[in-house]
């Protein structure tokens, strides 16, 4: 008795890269049954074809990006597994892509066995990492992470805004000079010394919104 081979969906944005990736799967014997280049065709593709795993690209240009792609595929009934393939390893983006809820998250300079073994395991269910992304969580997990006060989000978040300490004390109907220390007791949580270094800092947490 023969076993069905993995089926896969590739979603990538660059035609020299799906090729390859065809052809390194099928070579190892895993069906690749479809292709799309953006967000978008992730979604339609993995409704119309039977799949157990969609190997996603992270950026694809304008438009729906993996992760979000991600959230909508997973959102389906009966959806395949994801499997993020980037080359993007920022601890933002592979805590958002594990939120969104994929399986693995691997880097495109992963040795092709690997790959080939990760799709496997992805499609049996199991999560999969490359190390370097599962020390970044491992090491996240470790470290405290910073909170800050209810009005401590509000200043910042009123600066995320591009607003002045001038119109953020106006907004929030404080003095100037509180704005002032809310934030250098932002800065010193976060460990930055600028307003646009806390508020990268502070969205790369997820203490604010995009």
């Amino acid at each position: 008795m023969t076993t069905a081979s993995t089926r896969v969906l590739l979603v990538d944005d660059h035609p020299v890269v799906r090729t390859g990736l065809r052809m390194l799967l099928e070579t190892a014997g895993i069906d690749v049954v479809a292709e799309g280049a953006t967000g978008e065709d992730a979604v339609r593709l993995a409704s119309e074809y039977a799949v157990d795993v969609v190997l996603m690209d992270l950026q694809m240009g304008a438009g729906m990006d993996g992760v979000a792609a991600t959230e909508r595929v997973l959102a389906a009934e009966g959806a395949p597994r994801v499997l993020i393939l980037t080359t993007y390893d920022t601890d933002r983006d592979i805590l958002r892509a594990v939120e969104a809820g994929a399986s693995g998250y691997l880097l495109k300079d992963a040795p092709p066995d690997d790959l080939v073994d990760a799709v496997h395991r992805a499609a049996r269910g199991e999560t999969v990492l490359a190390p370097v992304v599962a020390d970044r969580l491992l090491a996240r997990l470790r470290s405290p992470r910073p909170t800050l006060s209810g009005r401590e989000l509000e200043v910042l978040s009123q600066v995320a805004q591009g607003r002045s300490n001038r119109e953020v004390a106006k907004h929030l109907f404080l003095s100037e000079a509180t704005v002032k220390t809310h934030l250098v007791h932002v800065f010193e949580k976060l460990g930055v010394e600028s307003r646009t270094a806390a508020v990268a800092r502070a969205r790369e947490l997820g203490l604010l919104s995009d």
